[in-house]
């Protein structure tokens, strides 16, 4: 609208006479009123801007209206029109309004429908801002959403190159602790050497997983599972892996229960291989099963059992990091009995659970 108290119409008819009375009686009722005589020259003022409403007759010399209106609709933002006629016959209202017209009415030539034109004019301009309303709040929100989605696929991007970039720093660590484990002649530093590359590289994995992931929220346990025991076969102790086997179900899970998971698995498969053969390699089987969201992790082996001495250079710490990534799962941990070699087995849940609630005091 032109302005807050003042709405301008553009009535388009060749008839001046009533012209005339248009625009004494709607200027009376609040309304500024331009005239053009004819289609061409409506549509010519129209593109001036400034008109909050056009009146548009049917019958004009040139362009009736009609094709007047057929114009309209194609300029960009047109006003809201009101068709008029003289004609009784309701296919010219149809095929106006189907055309775009917000109204129809018909006239005559005393100025009768001069209080319905006001009315018609009045509801045309409300429901014109109505619907600018609407469709400015709907491009807001969909540039919201524009801008939210941009927002979000850069933020993607940025947390794969993190991981990419963390994935590919640890990895170098894991190796320089291989070299360094290669390096060496001593045994007891050999093996803590390579315990610490299996620790790193077992996180380094999952930032690896994580960087060509469809998902940056979730690994598929699985796959990781299979990249980290190939870290192990290559790594300082790896000869005595050649029996390590694996076999696990497809099953996907947040990232920090995926470190905790192979954290573990590399701390057990090291203690096999320290402990189970003494006189060589032997076959070692990491496996995972699922039963909804409870998983079921045993590493197992048909060595010498936990009844062997333990080395006396041990530190113990292997169990206390499985310990400790046990309590992060919330998993139990226990040996099987039953199994001749050395069997353990972790059941856990594929989710984080919720928090428990604190207890609501009785007291006011």
């Amino acid at each position: 609208m032109t302005s807050a108290t003042t709405p301008t119409l553009l009535y388009i008819d060749d008839d001046a006479g009533l012209a005339r009375l248009v625009s004494r009686g709607l200027t009376r009722q609040g309304f500024g009123v331009e005239h053009c005589d004819n289609g061409e020259k409506g549509i010519e003022r129209i593109k001036q801007g400034g008109i909050d409403v056009i009146a548009l007759d049917q019958y004009m010399p040139g362009l009736d209206g009609l094709e007047t209106l057929e114009q309209i609709q194609k300029l960009p933002s047109p006003p809201p029109v009101v068709f008029v006629t003289a004609s009784q016959d309701s296919k010219i209202a149809v095929t106006a309004l189907k055309a775009g017209a917000a109204d129809y009415l018909v006239k005559d030539t005393q100025g009768d429908f001069l209080p319905l034109l006001h009315v018609a004019c009045t509801t045309a301009i409300k429901q014109a801002l109505i619907s600018k309303a609407r469709d400015d709040a709907e491009a807001e929100v969909h540039a919201s959403r524009d801008r939210y989605a941009a927002l979000a696929a850069e933020r993607e991007v940025l947390l794969r190159e993190v991981n990419h970039r963390v994935g590919n720093s640890l990895q170098i660590i894991a190796s320089l602790l291989h070299l360094q484990a290669n390096s060496t002649s001593e045994d007891h530093v050999k093996v803590a050497l390579t315990n610490a590359m299996g620790r790193v590289a077992a996180v380094a994995q999952v930032h690896r997983r994580l960087y060509t992931s469809h998902d940056l929220n979730s690994v598929l346990l699985n796959q990781y599972l299979e990249a980290l025991l190939e870290d192990l076969r290559r790594s300082a102790e790896g000869n005595r892996m050649s029996r390590l086997t694996l076999k696990a179900e497809s099953v996907e899970i947040d990232p920090d229960r995926a470190v905790a998971i192979g954290i573990i698995v590399n701390e057990l498969v090291m203690n096999a291989v320290k402990y189970a053969y003494p006189d060589g390699a032997g076959p070692i089987h990491v496996v995972l099963t699922a039963q909804g969201d409870q998983l079921e992790l045993s590493i197992t082996d048909d060595g010498v059992g936990l009844n062997v001495k333990v080395d006396p250079r041990s530190t113990g710490m292997g169990q206390r990091i499985v310990n400790a990534m046990a309590s992060k799962l919330e998993a139990s941990v226990e040996r099987d009995p039953d199994h001749s070699g050395t069997r353990i087995v972790l059941r856990f849940c594929a989710v984080t659970k919720p928090a428990a609630k604190p207890p609501v005091s009785a007291a006011g």
